[in-house]
């Protein structure tokens, strides 16, 4: 299904092309959010580094030994800046950047807690946001390893101040209650991750069976045996398929097409089912092919009026296919039948064969026995032709030589038919063989030659056989034509159809039967009109 181009062909990717194509939009957001973890710490800097020049009556910072607490913030602007370039090259990799990052955090809190009466300053809360971000960017037990790090220099610094400061040992209570703050952040930050993880592993899940369903979506409704087309409420052209195009003709060039410009009628009655939409199925018939087509309106979504569908089916070949399956069952019906009356025939004819050998001499007895006669052998031939409709599905090709088998045919149909031996004319334009079932093909054959023989002229050359290239690659074309009056425009479109004939003796079922053993070898039996005389055209496959 496409709006103004083709529907793609194919499936979704296979869940590993789309897993890595998630997993490529996952790392590309932990690497911004690495770069924002940066910037985070150039503005960490600058917020310590303003607080100690404009604002260090309250903080305090360095108040044991301000030379320190200089050249430690300087420092962490310094490295704080320059890990801003590895995040935006993104190299090396993210937990290896995070690591040095938290390092970076650790000592310069320390430090600046050393410098400024230790845990007291209540910098190491700094350290809980650090020991977050990274555990939502690495999404790992690493946080753990970053938690211990820090608290352990928490630690650390505050043992130290007690030996050379004299810092009250109840300090420790609040640097001990200061690490195990940064384990629990660590622990939340974990936890978050592997949600996360869990939620992209299912978003991944659902990405790949919605690309699928949708997918197989489009290839159904572009398969399908009716045509689609979905309209908005303003009469554009949303969407279709490629059956509509083949029922109803290419739709017109630009982004938005109107309905009103593609199909006048069908804009017509849309307009009709919106007033009044009990109506069901719609007769409508196309404008270029003539085709009987019926039509099919439904309303998605909400609006006034609402988006529609718009299902176009085509009712001849529906009825088509209604037919052939009666035709199917008449067939097997028939044969069984024609099986039953061969029998009475053979013996009838037998007889008769009896009788006319007693009425030797009698010349109303030879004429009523050669009547019987006569009647018997059309029965016979009809009861034959009956039989040929459940021979369709036996078709068994082979590779036949257009040459050789047409001089053959030609000569075996002259001499079956008492015809004259220039009254066909014969012409090969091909060196590909015929994919055909031989048995069928002569059958075939048989039946176009005896036709162009009885409607045409039976000079020479009245009858004329062509084998030559067809009109599609790997296709060969085998004409047959006559110099007869051809045939009657009202009488071409039942050419094919069972039963009917033109002749008083004849059983209307010979260009069936050859219709059907062609379609059974997938090939084509087709009346042409506009020549001279009759001229039918069996395309079939090369071999």
């Amino acid at each position: 299904m496409s709006s103004t181009a083709p529907a793609p062909a194919s499936l979704a990717p296979p869940k590993s092309a789309e897993g890595s194509a998630l997993a490529a939009i996952s790392d590309d957001a932990g690497w911004k959010s690495l770069l924002v973890f940066a910037v985070y710490r150039v503005a960490l800097s600058l917020v310590l580094a303003s607080a100690y020049l404009f604002a260090n009556g309250i903080f305090q910072l360095g108040s044991q030994w301000p030379g320190l607490a200089i050249v430690t913030l300087a420092a962490y602007a310094l490295f704080s800046v320059l890990l801003l370039v590895p995040a935006l090259m993104r190299e090396p990799s993210i937990p290896l950047q995070v690591t040095a990052a938290v390092f970076l955090d650790v000592v310069a809190m320390v430090v600046l807690m050393h410098t400024s009466g230790g845990v007291r300053s209540g910098l190491g809360v700094t350290l809980l946001i650090s020991l977050a971000g990274a555990g939502l960017i690495t999404r790992g037990r690493l946080v753990f390893f970053h938690a211990a790090v820090g608290a352990l220099s928490i630690l650390l610094e505050q043992t130290f101040q007690v030996f050379r400061y004299d810092a009250p040992p109840a300090d420790f209570v609040q640097a001990g209650l200061t690490s195990m703050a940064l384990f629990a952040t660590a622990g939340l930050g974990w936890t978050l991750a592997r949600y996360a993880r869990t939620s992209e592993t299912l978003a991944e899940q659902r990405t790949i069976d919605l690309a699928n369903l949708s997918q197989i979506n489009e290839l159904v409704i572009r398969d399908m045996q009716d045509g689609m087309l979905v309209v908005d409420p303003e009469g554009t052209i949303r969407q279709h398929n490629p059956r509509v195009v083949q029922l109803l003709g290419p739709i017109p060039a630009g982004s938005r097409p109107l309905l009103a410009d593609y199909s006048p009628d069908i804009a017509r009655l849309l307009a009709d089912w919106r007033r009044g939409p009990e109506t069901g199925l719609l007769q409508f018939q196309a404008p270029r092919s003539q085709a009987e087509l019926a039509l099919h309106f439904v309303a998605i979504g909400t609006g006034d009026p609402p988006p529609t569908v718009v299902f176009v089916e085509n009712v001849g070949r529906m009825r088509e296919q209604a037919r052939q399956m009666k035709l199917v069952a008449l067939g097997r019906l028939t044969a069984s039948i024609a099986h039953e009356i061969r029998n009475p025939l053979s013996s009838i004819n037998h007889a008769a064969e009896l009788l006319a050998e007693g009425a030797a001499g009698n010349a109303g007895d030879e004429r009523l026995t050669r009547i019987i006669r006569d009647n018997v052998h059309r029965l016979d031939r009809i009861v034959e032709e009956v039989l040929y409709l459940n021979r369709r599905d036996r078709a068994e090709p082979e590779a036949i030589e257009p040459r050789g088998w047409l001089a053959q045919f030609a000569e075996n149909w002259r001499v079956g038919e008492k015809a004259p031996a220039d009254v066909i004319a014969t012409e090969v334009r091909t060196v590909q063989h015929l994919l055909f079932d031989r048995q069928h093909l002569d059958q075939v054959m048989w039946n176009l030659v005896r036709n162009a023989w009885r409607h045409g002229t039976r000079t020479p050359g009245s009858i004329r056989i062509g084998i030559s290239p067809g009109l599609a690659l790997g296709t060969l074309a085998v004409e047959v034509s006559d110099d007869g009056p051809g045939v009657a425009p009202k009488d071409a479109a039942h050419l094919f159809e069972p039963f009917f004939t033109t002749e008083a003796q004849g059983t209307g079922l010979g260009l069936y039967i050859a219709r059907e053993l062609a379609e059974g070898n997938g090939a084509r039996l087709e009346y042409i009109e506009g020549g001279p005389g009759a001229r039918f055209r069996l395309t079939v496959k090369g071999a």
